[in-house]
């Protein structure tokens, strides 16, 4: 399995930045600005796609409210499987949760072939279904 590389500062034609916003959409810190400066990501827009990137709200509550925004996100990235969309640890800077807290939310996406999660995130997934490392 392939994972979301730590630090991304380019992408392929068919590649998308995902990650975790504020649903004022301000991209001031984090991944967040560098989705704005180097991926398209749209000042005042804070979920969805945008540029080569794709914004997941993680700022307004607790993690029961982020999960709406992951399962629009994983039917989108059903729906454009000739994309590859590069996942952050969303939720786990600023926003203060833990991978235990956020990686269970794409445990779905984990099965895509066209979706790279943050190898912090897949290790707790495999984890969860009690499969070996």
């Amino acid at each position: 399995m392939e994972y979301t590389p730590e630090n991304i500062t380019t992408l392929g034609e068919d590649d998308i930045f995902v990650f975790g916003s504020n649903l004022e959409g301000i991209h001031a810190g984090g991944a967040a600005r560098v989705a704005y400066e180097r991926f398209g990501a749209v000042m005042g827009k804070g979920s969805g796609p945008q540029g080569q990137s794709y914004a997941i709200p993680t700022m307004q509550g607790g993690v029961e409210t982020i999960k709406p925004y992951v399962d629009e996100f994983i039917r989108l990235a059903r729906e454009w499987d000739q994309n590859t969309f590069y996942v952050t640890r969303i939720g786990c800077g600023i926003a203060g949760f833990t991978d235990e807290e956020i990686a269970p939310l794409f445990d779905e996406a984990y099965d895509l072939y066209n979706v790279r999660l943050p190898e912090s995130f897949a290790r707790i997934i495999r984890r969860n279904r009690g499969l070996n490392e």
